[in-house]
């Protein structure tokens, strides 16, 4: 099961990334509207792993049962980012913490969020095993996949 789920998110992966060309905004109303979409996914995506997080820190009790919704909600999600970075806004005044490096370096941000997908899935397995070590080591790796887009294409 595991080795399925895993094989099956990197094919998923693999097509979203290649599939993933950005078009630059043609107006700043399809900017705005594009920031806005982009913006939704990654409060999304904040929002699922605020529990994560404190339960790999001990500030809340594990649930393996929200630990899968939330990690199947992730891997979800991440299968969305690159549609919803498809429209590059760099050239346009919009109020983002996004740098145009998302779109001057499209092959290292399609693996980051290849990164994000594969550890989600990875924690959904480790979800169904119940087993609380590899849970919170599952969820430490998808951390690290959000922490490593962030420092690579993040506003600080």
């Amino acid at each position: 099961m595991k080795k399925s789920v895993l094989a099956l998110s990197v094919l998923t992966s693999l097509v979203v990334a290649t599939s993933s060309v950005a078009q630059p905004a043609n107006s700043q109303k399809q900017a705005e509207s594009a920031t806005e979409l982009r913006q939704s996914i990654f409060k999304l995506l904040g929002s699922n792993m605020g529990a994560l997080g404190a339960m790999a820190k001990g500030k809340i009790p594990l649930d393996a049962a929200v630990v899968e919704t939330n990690s199947t909600r992730i891997n979800q999600l991440s299968l969305m980012i690159a549609d919803y970075t498809r429209v590059d806004t760099s050239k346009f005044d919009v109020k983002t913490e996004a740098l145009a490096k998302i779109w001057q370096e499209p092959e290292h941000f399609s693996k980051d969020i290849n990164n994000l997908t594969v550890a989600s899935s990875a924690l959904m397995v480790a979800a169904k095993s119940g087993d609380e070590g590899a849970i919170k080591k599952a969820i430490g790796g998808v951390g690290k996949t959000c922490g490593g887009c962030h420092d690579d294409f993040k506003k600080d």
